[in-house]
């Protein structure tokens, strides 16, 4: 029975790892618009300058539970500089836990201050954020709509970057870049910042400059509210509600613009388990949207450039469970063909293999040396461990997208951490579901070592660096899901 099921399994491994080739072939492509873009850059749009050409703004702060933040992020919203009297903010407030008091009291003293800012709940989260900005803008004011997250701090002039380009009719939501305020904290946000920071800088500017469809990234962006309404507003069958409205929206025929020179600084994750959830979250919404959205994409009359990039774009994340599938047939993969000389076997896996990895590492080295940061290109380094340690759970995710809609929205934990400050100690009192990954790394650990000692047993030795990747990925994370579960459990 078992020889039967290991050729069945090394051609799902070399299978797997043809997915992933082709992955690192499109991110050597956008690497190549990059530096071959398509047109040029539009131009600027005038500024607004007469009182009557500056159209009013709702800007909307999804929160819930965010103890930790809420204040910063109504002192930054109440700070844009606009004229007041076309200038509505929206405190979607979800929340059940202390957050209500801070915002109550931060909203009361703005108020006093002559800002327009209004704090609307509801009885229930039904559609979770979704839900909340649809509530909201059916009593909003504002003839656009700025979202920003609560581990955002909207600079004050980030209206006057945005606004002009809806002087052409057509666009129908701007995007800008993120940068990060606590990049620097630990390697842990270090590397966050290397894994993020491409996805604007280069996956958002080709997409743009392409004409290409790409998507609101949930925050730091501003809408017009014409093109949510015509696309259908926000709906809450994907936990990736942003994309879903992005898609639909573009399909509508509004035309999107994306700005790098903007940036709105914004929160990293510094605890596993938060960094966990979002890319849970991430990767099984871009999934259900991809399952929602490609029938109709595929049946429009849209060039094929744009439909062949979309599904790379939407089906992105399938690349985690790949990845997985690759790990775990690495071993019966390798055993099974010992009898043509491990040395031989090699010399297709480890080419491929690399290959595959070289191309994908080409592509953060490339952004670490165009930002000129030389912390970044320390992090490349610990990059393929940590995803490594975090496919397992993501992939389960990527699964559970391709098969159910919808789902809670599980939110990120921000704890207000800038620069190299230290994390509240009441920040470990969030639920952390650390158990689970903890034991189920600890058994992927102990497996990814037996091709490691395959390897050194027939003292193939060029081969135990490069297996012994997974097992450090595993135990990198496993290391840190530990000391947080122990901080967390002394709190208590």
């Amino acid at each position: 029975m078992l020889s039967a099921i290991i050729p069945v399994l090394t051609a799902i491994h070399f299978a797997a790892l043809l997915g992933l080739c082709l992955y690192g072939v499109h991110r050597l492509w956008l690497i190549y618009c990059l530096y071959m873009p398509k047109g040029s850059e539009r131009s600027t749009p005038a500024p607004f300058a007469a009182p009557e050409e500056f159209p009013s703004v709702t800007v909307q702060l999804p929160l819930y539970n965010e103890r930790f933040v809420a204040e910063r992020l109504l002192d930054a919203a109440a700070g844009l500089d606009w004229p007041r009297e076309r200038l509505e903010i929206q405190v979607l407030d979800d929340s059940d836990d202390d957050t209500c008091r801070l915002v109550d009291q931060r909203a009361a003293w703005w108020r006093k201050q002559g800002v327009a800012i209004t704090v609307v709940r509801r009885t229930s989260r039904d559609g979770y954020k979704a839900g909340a900005l649809a509530n909201g803008l059916a009593t909003a004011h504002g003839e656009y709509i700025a979202v920003f997250d609560a581990d955002f701090i909207p600079p004050p002039d980030f209206l006057h970057a945005t606004m002009p380009w809806f002087r052409n009719q057509d666009v129908g939501m701007v995007q800008t870049r993120w940068s990060f305020c606590n990049a620097d904290h630990s390697w842990f946000t270090g590397i966050q910042s290397l894994l993020l920071g491409p996805h604007f800088s280069i996956e958002h500017r080709v997409r743009y400059r392409q004409g290409l469809f790409f998507n609101f990234n949930g925050t730091a962006g501003v809408w017009r509210r014409s093109a949510i309404e015509s696309a259908g507003g926000w709906q809450s069958d994907t936990v990736t509600e942003d994309l879903d409205l992005s898609y639909r929206a573009q399909l509508a025929g509004w035309r999107f613009v994306y700005r790098e020179e903007c940036q709105v600084p914004s929160e990293l994750p510094v605890t596993m388990a938060a960094l966990r959830s979002q890319q849970q979250r991430w990767a099984k919404g871009s999934i259900q949207t991809a399952r929602k959205i490609l029938p109709r994409l595929l049946q429009e009359r849209l060039p094929p450039a744009v439909k062949i990039e979309a599904m790379a774009h939407l089906m992105a994340n399938i690349y985690w469970l790949l990845g997985m599938i690759v790990m775990l047939t690495l071993y019966p993969a390798v055993t099974w063909r010992v009898g043509i000389g491990l040395h031989q076997v090699l010399r297709i896996d480890l080419p491929l293999f690399l290959a595959t990895s070289g191309a994908i590492m080409s592509y953060f080295l490339l952004y670490s040396i165009r930002s000129g940061s030389k912390s970044l290109l320390r992090h490349v380094v610990l990059l393929p461990a940590l995803t490594i340690g975090l496919a397992p759970s993501i992939s389960l995710s990527v699964l559970k997208g391709l098969f159910r809609p919808g789902g809670e929205f599980e939110r990120t934990p921000k704890f207000g951490v800038r620069g190299r400050e230290r994390i509240p100690g009441l920040a470990f009192l969030y639920h952390q579901k650390n158990l689970p990954y903890i034991f189920m790394n600890g058994v992927l650990f102990l497996y990814c070592l037996l091709p490691v000692i395959f390897a050194w047993q027939r003292e193939t030795w060029f081969a135990v660096p490069l297996f012994l990747l997974f097992p450090f990925g595993f135990a990198l994370v496993l290391a840190k899901d530990i000391r947080e579960s122990l901080f967390s459990a002394n709190l208590r």
